[in-house]
């Protein structure tokens, strides 16, 4: 039930007074000219204003025009417009409760915000773990106890604003939408952490709790970094330059994309976009159709490593075709059509005959096997023609271990090779909720090109364009889950994570707010990943002030980068904010290294948040821990627990030097405290192998 929270006017004849100013606006003047009022869409019905502080309010008017600002819990602020068309006014706010109305009125224009909440307002943002809906992405990437985590999120004191998608060369004043109350339909497709965390603070605070939801999945960290920050880095001073030399050549580009026809598709759920659409490019299956202006490209592989490099990430419908030649022996015959996983959706046919698709998410790593009927047979040059609308710019028919090839249906050991040179077309770009058609003859490459790969993870565009719109609305903190997209090229995040934070912190200008951030999980990334650099320098990062992180060595799914267990990851993230934002006596932290001394031949470990004492659980038999001396030649070391000190030994290693814990991929927690929070994976060494 909805709690009925007192303004602490009600009742005086101060709160009488000002409700009638509030109602009527500006009483008494003079009939003030036409104005214009615009206001960002931070600003709208629903929201949450943080509580017990001076927020700013903001907007654009006519230069000069006089500004006046109220809200019905007791406060009022005015300015006048400034040359340029902006203003922005300082609002005291008292402690949580609502709801209230927030009245702007410039001249004759009064926008009057209504349902408004006073409480603790808190970013989540990151890529597609933070991105991972309450409704998970099944059946590839379920969430645990979906279907009921939904049916209960009615909490109309918890409220939901999503940041739509977008990516920019220049910081953007505003971005799309809108605040929501938290309700089984908009939970579910909110992020699931970002719910999990709000609603343990609700649930300990009783309070209303504002989630500022802005993500983008598969990026990395430099996307999110400002310019003047991220040139700080000698590395990408120039890369920084480039891009901003850059911004009329991209403005030209963009202006090309949207003079196509569109789909707008933004109030669709993420899954049900591709339903339905009509790129009118169906001619690309027949036979004799002419794809001599498509390009080549080599399959099995990701899209990223095929098309980055010629022209900037894609996300959006592309098309491949491929002629096979086929015994004769095959006429007339049922054939199987195996193509190996595809990351994201497909149509597929067969000299012009539809065999086959999947046109729902979540079967990204499922492999597509379709039967080719015998009537379609009919040549002995197949023409296979697949229709790819790509989630992601990593996606693409990307089964490198498993082979593409077609075969009689009853004879898998004739087989024919589909793998090697594809022609590839893409027909439509997905952005900003939008799909823009392009025409399937090549016209996608007479569009403006760039000095460099422009996309969602071109450096500094997510800080311009999801970031930057949010400053300077007041926050309590921020939450955040990123790193996996960052393993391949692993050893500049040691200064590129603590690098954002203190640029987050400096463009909102309230000091060192809270940030608090998960580890990433284990996971089966690859030989060329190095994941536990990554949850190092994050563990590292814990040096800036008010900052924590959230362990999940525990509850990781290895065989999925997105694992299911997102209750736990929100509920350990809050346990930090509960402990050091609002005073609440909680264990909040699993042990962290803090010292190491070497006795004899064995390593002594102490760590932080290790009251009570360490407890170990070794994993078949592995400690997950691994000792060497000054060759740097690790092996398994030997554990024993005595109190908040690890004695970490190995009869191989008689002059130890140095020790790491879950240093790989897919390590996960053998260490935890008696609160049964786990350890980080740490390293004592400083080698970079």
């Amino acid at each position: 039930m909805r709690k009925n929270y007192q303004s602490p006017c009600v009742g005086t004849t101060a709160g009488v007074l000002l409700s009638i100013l509030l109602l009527f606006s500006v009483s008494g003047a003079k009939a003030a000219p036409k104005s214009v009022l615009v206001m960002p869409s931070l600003f709208s019905d629903n929201m949450v204003l943080q509580q017990k502080s001076v927020v700013p309010v903001w907007g654009k008017g006519e230069p000069g025009q006089k500004i006046y600002v109220a809200g019905s819990w007791g406060a009022e602020a005015k300015t006048a417009v400034r040359l340029d068309s902006s203003w922005e006014v300082r609002l005291r706010t008292v402690k949580a409760g609502g709801p209230y109305v927030l009245n702007v009125t410039a001249g004759d224009s009064t926008i009057r915000y209504t349902n408004v909440m006073l409480g603790e307002v808190w970013v989540c943002s990151g890529q597609s773990n933070m991105q991972m809906p309450l409704a998970g992405w099944p059946p590839l990437f379920p969430l645990n106890n979906a279907s009921e985590e939904i049916r209960k999120a009615e909490y109309p004191d918890i409220r939901l604003f999503t940041a739509s998608p977008k990516y920019a060369v220049t910081p953007q004043s505003d971005c799309s939408g809108s605040w929501t109350e938290c309700t089984p339909k908009t939970a579910a497709e909110f992020s699931a952490v970002g719910y999990f965390f709000g609603r343990k603070l609700y649930s300990e605070l009783h309070v209303p709790i504002g989630l500022i939801w802005s993500v983008w999945g598969g990026t990395e960290i430099q996307p999110w970094i400002g310019a003047k920050y991220l040139s700080r880095m000698a590395s990408y001073k120039d890369k920084v330059e480039t891009i901003e030399n850059s911004s009329g050549l991209i403005s030209a580009r963009m202006k090309w994309i949207y003079s196509h026809p569109v789909v707008d598709v933004a109030s669709k759920a993420p899954q049900e976009r591709w339903k339905g659409l009509d790129f009118d490019d169906i001619r690309c299956p027949e036979v004799n159709y002419n794809d001599s202006l498509w390009r080549s490209v080599k399959l099995p592989d990701y899209w990223i490593y095929n098309y980055e490099n010629r022209d900037g990430r894609f996300i959006g419908a592309v098309w491949f075709r491929k002629k096979v030649n086929i015994p004769k022996s095959w006429l007339d015959s049922t054939l199987v059509l195996d193509l190996g996983p595809i990351g994201g959706m497909d149509e597929t046919w067969v000299n012009g005959t539809k065999v086959g698709g999947i046109l729902e998410r979540g079967y990204d790593a499922s492999p597509r096997v379709y039967d080719i009927p015998g009537s379609v047979v009919d040549d002995t040059i197949l023409t296979v023609a697949i229709r790819v609308p790509l989630i992601s710019s990593w996606g693409g028919i990307w089964g490198n271990n498993v082979p593409m090839e077609v075969h009689p249906q009853f004879d898998s050991t004739q087989t024919v090779s589909l793998s090697g040179a594809w022609k590839f077309m893409p027909v439509a770009q997905y952005l900003h909720g939008k799909y823009y058609v392009f025409s399937p003859d090549g016209e996608i490459y007479s569009r403006p090109k760039l000095p460099f790969a422009y996309s969602e993870n071109t450096p500094t565009v997510l800080y311009n364009g999801m970031i930057a719109p949010l400053i300077p609305y007041r926050i309590r903190g921020v939450i955040w889950y990123q790193g996996e997209s960052n393993t391949n090229e692993p050893y500049d995040y040691k200064n590129l994570f603590p690098l954002m934070i203190k640029d987050w912190r400096a463009a909102w200008g309230e000091g060192d707010f809270p940030f608090y951030w998960v580890q990433i999980a284990p996971y089966h990334y690859g030989k060329e990943a190095n994941s536990e650099v990554i949850r190092n320098a994050q563990r590292e990062t814990l040096s800036l002030p008010h900052t924590g992180m959230a362990v999940t060595l525990d509850i990781g799914t290895p065989g999925r980068i997105h694992p299911p267990d997102k209750q736990d990851v929100g509920l350990r993230l809050a346990l930090w904010a509960l402990a050091k934002q609002y005073g609440e006596n909680v264990v909040y932290s699993g042990p962290l290294y803090r010292s190491m001394k070497v006795r004899g031949d064995k390593v002594m470990v102490s760590f932080s948040h290790a009251s009570g004492g360490l407890v170990f659980k070794p994993l078949d038999g592995d400690s997950n821990f691994i000792i060497a001396g000054k060759d740097s030649v690790f092996v398994v070391g030997k554990v024993k627990v005595e109190g908040r000190t690890l004695v970490v030994y190995s009869p191989r290693v008689k002059h130890p030097i140095a020790v790491r814990y879950a240093w790989g991929n897919a390590q996960e927690a053998t260490l935890f405290n008696k609160a049964g929070l786990p350890a980080s994976t740490f390293k004592t060494d400083h080698w970079r192998r």
